[in-house]
């Protein structure tokens, strides 16, 4: 958990409140806020699986998921391949668009272009390729204060990033789904609305207790909640995903099932107080702790399967990151 992103303190708090929940359940845990001698502690710990905790770069692009295949050792959510390709939005419209997976159109910017001119008519979002947690995440407006075009002094993620990816802006609603595996395969445990009073679904909605309501189940057609299920269910099938995943909408209702567009998908969604998908869990009949319990469950079942056909060498039992 922690580590260097932008996401740090959601790991944190996502970490934390994972370890509290697997001891509460009998597990021996090691807590471990990631640094650069994150291998040499995770050998020193010797786990039989890691509950990878940690948001955003380099904990949820297939970095660490690499470094723990090298090591030989379980983890839990996505592996190497999957995590390289949902961070990145533009791979993911690559990935899910051609199955049938509405998602918006746009393309990789320049941030200096956006000083010469507008990449799309307005309004339209600047977001980065590969950060979560909608860090970073602009709307542009007839009405934005920075300028027509971008003014080299206005405040932005084109400050902070080289290139961003243009989008066109979807009108309407904010709406997510959440993905488990169990032994059955994997499950939508239903669709939540995210109810904001200003401003759009960006990091301070997200994690700030009284900026956002949760709607759960949110109060839509049926039609519309089943295709938000099968879309979050496939797009976690087509990406690889494992354990959990998080599947974001924008709908647009005045159009139906074809105001419908997801916009990405999470591979290690936080699991904070706050977070969708405990409390969707939550409304399925699954507390925090068993849903922290399935998941590091489904990850010894797919890498411990994978290990056991390796020339791998024989796992010790210790002290944790997740269950003996």
């Amino acid at each position: 958990m922690g580590g260097w992103a932008a996401e740090r303190e959601v790991s944190l708090m996502t970490g934390n409140g994972i370890a509290d929940a697997l001891e509460s359940k009998g597990h021996r845990v090691t807590r471990i806020d990631m640094g650069r001698d994150v291998a040499a502690r995770i050998a020193e710990a010797a786990p039989d699986v890691v509950f990878n905790a940690l948001h955003g770069v380099p904990g949820e692009d297939g970095t660490v998921q690499g470094m723990l295949d090298l090591m030989g050792i379980p983890y839990t959510h996505s592996g190497v391949a999957t995590s390289v390709i949902a961070i990145d939005k533009q791979l993911t419209k690559q990935a899910l668009v051609p199955h049938g997976i509405p998602m918006p159109g746009g393309h990789i910017v320049a941030s200096e272009d956006l000083h010469k001119r507008d990449p799309l008519p307005r309004p339209y979002v600047l977001k980065p390729v590969n950060e979560g947690s909608s860090v970073g995440v602009a709307i542009i407006t007839e009405d934005s204060n920075v300028g027509n075009p971008i003014a080299h002094g206005a405040e932005g993620p084109w400050q902070e990033f080289k290139e961003l990816l243009a989008e066109p802006f979807i009108k309407g609603r904010e709406l997510t789904t959440a993905v488990i595996d169990g032994p059955d395969g994997p499950r939508a445990l239903g669709v939540t609305e995210l109810i904001i009073e200003s401003g759009f679904y960006d990091y301070e909605h997200k994690y700030t207790d009284g900026c956002t309501q949760h709607v759960c189940p949110a109060n839509i057609p049926a039609d519309i909640a089943a295709l938000c299920e099968s879309y979050a269910i496939r797009a976690h099938q087509l990406l690889g995903c494992h354990g959990a995943s998080r599947t974001d909408y924008r709908w647009d209702d005045e159009a139906g099932e074809a105001g419908l567009f997801v916009l990405e998908t999470n591979t290690q969604p936080g699991m904070t107080p706050l977070s969708l998908v405990p409390e969707q869990a939550k409304h399925a009949g699954i507390e925090y702790a068993d849903l922290a319990e399935m998941i590091v469950h489904e990850a010894l079942r797919i890498h411990g399967a994978a290990l056991a056909g390796s020339a791998a060498p024989a796992k010790q039992t210790g002290g944790t990151d997740g269950a003996d």
